[in-house]
């Protein structure tokens, strides 16, 4: 009797779950289209919104200054005029657009920043996921207490350090106070401890060591989490500039955000030259879209596996 009851609650488990499978395989009805209509309607609404600012931006800067100001809104160029691009490239003697230091500067700034903050946040994120220490738990809430601090809040405070350290107008003064950076020791320390103790205990037991472990083990299985670092460390760099405002006021040291703002506070103030402007806003965006685009897939896969908003 057990056995027939037993054989019966498995006949009607095994019934539901064709049922369910049939359910979730079925042809789209009728109020399965107009709800996949709806749901593209608003993703091709959102894409509009969110690239919509963009394609203004690269609009304008082929327009001229009196067609930016009259038509603004307008995605098509007319008259069709290079001026904007001419300026921003430097080849207009009237404005003093030195883009080749200006890149130079952000290129040395943010490769340099990228590289010591991987190194820092993989070694801090694997010590606050595999290794005890006393003060580990204390360490780790003030990662997190740092990040709401505002950032405006630190730029007198770092403005006098660096005065006192003596790096103000150096590369040192803009590069090593970004070196720190707990959004990527906590997204680091997060795909450490996704990653099976087991392996390591093998590891151990053929007599790794710590490093050993943590190059040939723990590493290559947090890759995707390691290009996250590596894309939001470059961005954050590259479009930094509250901080170089109080680091340096050498011209010469000048990234090519600041060196916009600067220029767009000086030689080309005032609410025209739009075409210029927008060009040079376009060129800081182009090296942060390639990487975007070329570490995407890792990047998704690392919101997946993190959880990283």
């Amino acid at each position: 009797m057990a056995a027939t009851t037993a054989d019966t609650a498995a006949e009607r488990t095994r019934t539901a779950g064709a049922e369910r499978r049939a359910r979730a395989y079925r042809p789209l009805g009728s109020w399965s289209r107009r709800t996949l209509v709806i749901m593209t309607a608003l993703l091709v609404l959102g894409t509009i919104l969110y690239l919509g600012p963009f394609l203004i931006q690269v609009a304008n800067s082929f327009k001229t200054d009196a067609e930016a100001i009259q038509n603004p809104a307008s995605l098509i160029p007319n008259p069709f005029s290079l001026d904007g691009w001419k300026a921003a490239l430097g080849m207009d003697p009237a404005f003093p657009v030195n883009l080749p230091r200006w890149v130079t500067n952000s290129v040395v700034v943010a490769v340099s920043v990228t590289i010591g903050r991987v190194i820092i946040d993989c070694l801090a994120g694997y010590a606050l996921a595999r290794i005890r220490f006393p003060g580990k738990g204390a360490a780790t809430a003030l990662i997190i207490g740092v990040m709401a601090v505002p950032g405006v809040v630190l730029l007198i405070p770092k403005f006098l350090v660096i005065k006192q350290l003596g790096m103000y107008d150096t590369y040192a003064g803009m590069i090593i106070p970004l070196l720190c950076d707990s959004v990527g020791i906590l997204l680091m320390r997060t795909a450490f401890m996704s990653v099976p103790w087991e392996l390591e205990e093998a590891a151990i037991i053929d007599g790794a060591g710590v490093m050993r472990r943590f190059v040939s083990i723990t590493m290559p299985l947090v890759v995707p989490a390691l290009i996250t670092v590596i894309i939001l460390s470059f961005q954050g760099s590259w479009n930094e500039f509250t901080h170089f405002l109080v680091a340096t006021s050498d011209p010469n040291l000048a990234t090519l955000n600041l060196g916009i703002a600067q220029l767009s506070a000086g030689a080309a103030k005032g609410p025209s030259l739009f075409p210029m402007k927008l060009a040079l806003a376009t060129l800081s965006m182009i090296p942060v879209a390639l990487l975007f685009i070329f570490f995407q897939r890792y990047f998704v896969r690392s919101i997946g596996t993190t959880g990283i908003k």
